[in-house]
C-alpha cells in the first residue's frame, strides 16, 4: 500500500478511467472527456481494479458502472476502499442501477458522486471537472503543508544543534578554566550513553530520554563557572573554607541553569538541573549539598557521579596524576572515592572493559 500512494505524489494525473462493460457506453464518456483528458478503458471490474492498482498516479478519476461480469462495480469498490485508493482517486458511479440498497452501498464505499443514465454532458463534466479539481487542490496543498512541514523540521533540528553546541561549548570552556582541554566533559557524555545503552541502567529509557540525558551530563559542573581560578586551579589540598567554596558549584549550576528560561523549553533542562545539583550525591547520605541518600537520588544523578569519579581518577589534574586502571578500578570498587548503587557498580564493572579505551592510555601507565 505504501508504495502504491507514493506513486501518486508527482505531477498531477491527467487520464480518466472508464469501467463499463457496454462499448457505447464507454464511447459516450469517452467523447464527453476525451477533449481535456486522456481516457483509459476497462469492460469490467477485475480489468479496472488491475489498471488502478498497477498505476494509480496515472488516473484522476474512475467512472465506474455497476452492473459488470467477472466483477461488478460495488465489488470493485470494495477492492479499492480496502486499500484506501478512493482516499485520493475520486470514483464516481454511472449507473441506470439506481435502488436505494446500491446508493446506500455506493456512498458508503466511499464514491463521490452517483450519476444517472443516460447521461447530460454538460452536467457530468461539470460535476466530475469539479470534483477532480477539488482533489488536485487537496492533493497541492497537501504537498505544500508537507514541504513546509520537512522545512520546520529541518529548522528545528538546526536549533537544537545550536543549542547544543552552544552547550558543549560553554562547558568546555569551563573545563579549560579548570586545566582540562575540553575531554572531560566529552568522556562524561560518553560514559553516560554507554551505560545508558548497553547496560540495565537504560532499561525501559527511550531513544529521546537517553540522549536527552547523555547531554545533560555535558553540564554537570556548569557552576564551576562561579567558581574563583584561585581554588579552581589550586595544585595542593583545599582548605576547608576553599572546599566549602568548591562543593557551592552544584548549587551555583543549577541556580545558573534556572536562569536560562530558553533551556526549560528543552528536553533536558530538568536531567541538566538535577544532574548540576546531585552529581555529588552519594548512596550513603554521605554526599553534597543535600545529601540525598539510597534512592533520593535519581538515575542519571548517580551514573554522572560515577562517571566523573571514574574520569577525574583516571586523568591528570592539577592537583593529582592519573592513577593506573587497576588502582582506579579497586578505588571504586572499595568505596574510598565515595559509596555508590550496588546495581549501579555492577553494571558499571561489566561496562568497564569497554569504556577504559577512552583514554587510550596503556594499561599500568594511567
Amino acid at each position: 500500500m505504501d508504495a502504491i500512494i507514493q506513486q501518486m505524489t508527482g505531477s498531477e494525473a491527467e487520464t480518466i478511467l472508464i469501467v463499463d462493460d457496454d462499448e457505447f457506453n464507454r464511447a459516450i464518456l469517452d467523447n464527453i472527456f476525451s477533449d481535456q483528458y486522456a481516457i483509459e478503458e476497462a469492460e469490467n471490474g477485475r480489468e479496472g481494479l488491475e489498471k488502478l492498482t498497477a498505476e494509480p498516479g496515472r488516473y484522476c478519476a474512475v467512472l465506474l458502472d455497476v452492473i459488470m461480469p467477472e466483477m461488478d462495480g460495488l465489488e470493485m469498490l470494495r477492492h479499492l476502499n480496502a486499500a484506501g485508493l478512493q482516499e485520493h482517486i475520486p470514483v464516481f458511479l454511472i449507473t441506470a442501477e439506481a435502488t436505494g440498497d446500491t446508493l446506500q452501498e455506493a456512498y458508503r464505499l466511499g464514491v463521490m458522486d452517483v450519476i444517472l443514465k443516460p447521461v447530460v454532458p454538460y452536467v457530468v463534466l461539470r460535476r466530475i471537472n469539479s470534483v477532480v479539481e477539488l482533489f488536485r487542490a487537496r492533493k497541492r496543498l497537501g504537498h505544500r503543508v508537507e514541504q513546509q512541514n520537512i522545512e520546520l523540521l529541518q529548522r528545528a533540528q538546526k536549533i537544537i544543534e545550536l543549542n547544543q553546541g552552544m552547550i558543549e561549548a560553554l562547558a568546555t570552556a569551563i573545563e579549560f578554566r579548570g586545566g582540562d582541554t575540553g575531554e572531560h566533559v566529552q568522556r562524561i557524555r560518553d560514559i553516560t550513553e554507554f551505560l545508558l545503552r548497553n547496560t540495565e541502567l537504560g532499561k525501559g529509557m527511550s531513544e529521546e530520554e537517553i540522549q536527552n540525558i547523555s547531554i545533560a551530563a555535558i553540564m554537570h559542573d556548569v557552576g564551576k563557572i562561579a567558581i574563583s581560578d584561585q581554588i579552581l586551579n589550586k595544585p595542593g589540598r583545599l582548605t576547608a573554607e576553599e572546599y566549602e567554596i568548591m562543593k557551592s558549584h552544584t548549587t551555583q549550576g543549577a541556580l545558573l541553569l534556572e536562569k536560562i528560561p530558553q533551556l526549560r523549553e528543552n528536553g533536558f533542562y530538568h536531567y541538566a538541573y538535577d544532574i548540576a545539583l546531585h552529581h555529588h550525591e552519594r548512596w550513603d547520605g554521605r554526599g553534597y549539598p543535600d545529601g540525598l541518600k539510597g534512592d533520593e537520588i535519581s538515575p542519571w544523578a548517580q551514573i554522572v557521579s560515577l562517571a566523573d569519579v571514574y574520569d577525574a581518577l583516571s586523568c591528570k589534574r592539577v592537583y593529582k596524576n592519573a592513577f593506573p586502571r587497576e588502582t582506579v578500578l579497586t578505588m571504586i570498587r572499595e568505596g574510598q572515592c565515595g559509596i555508590f548503587n550496588p546495581k549501579l557498580l555492577e553494571c558499571f564493572f561489566q561496562a568497564e572493559e569497554t569504556l577504559c579505551h577512552l583514554y587510550d592510555v596503556p594499561e599500568g601507565e594511567h
